[in-house]
């Protein structure tokens, strides 16, 4: 049964990437970065890993980031399905583009429990996101954020990555 949500939530997580990637001349939103993030996630206790796909073209300084993260540790395993949107600001005197935003969770928890004992949960849940991207001299863009989780996902996550142009 988990084996079938795994795939199911991936499936969901790339579908809609393939779908926005398009060529800038239809006015809508562009896929223009794509690339993996790291981090801990805290409540449960996590390392957490998984990748994202950068979508912008809506609006000036608006980007729209679907991405999908495992966790492990704490007895439980968890895989996220997310669709966050950022807002970014402008610094005049710096390459660093800061950003805050907002976003929606699917998260399935498997708990590892005594044999035969064996749980998972699905829920939904959102966050609050603060963060910062600073571009490299090749091109791409490093970046790390804060996440502050409202409802049944991680209370607090730090994450950093790489995105990559497309």
């Amino acid at each position: 049964m988990t084996r079938k949500l795994f795939f199911a939530v991936l499936l969901a997580a790339v579908l809609p990437g393939a779908a926005f990637a398009q060529t800038s001349s239809t006015g809508g939103p562009v896929a223009t970065a794509w690339g993996p993030r790291v981090g801990f996630g805290i409540s449960p206790d996590q390392l957490m890993f998984g990748a994202q796909l950068e979508l912008g073209g809506m609006a000036p300084d608006l980007t729209i980031i679907p991405n999908v993260e495992i966790g492990l540790g704490d007895n439980v395993t968890t895989l996220n399905l997310s669709g966050d949107v950022h807002y970014h600001f402008n610094v005049q005197t710096s390459a660093w583009r800061p950003y805050i935003g907002a976003g929606l969770t699917f998260i399935h928890a498997s708990f590892d429990l005594p044999p035969g004992f064996d749980d998972s949960t699905t829920d939904l849940g959102a966050t609050l996101i603060g963060g910062a991207i600073v571009p490299t001299q090749s091109g791409s863009r490093f970046f790390t954020e804060l996440h502050l989780g409202l409802g049944d996902v991680h209370d607090f996550k730090i994450m950093a990555g790489w995105n990559f142009k497309m």
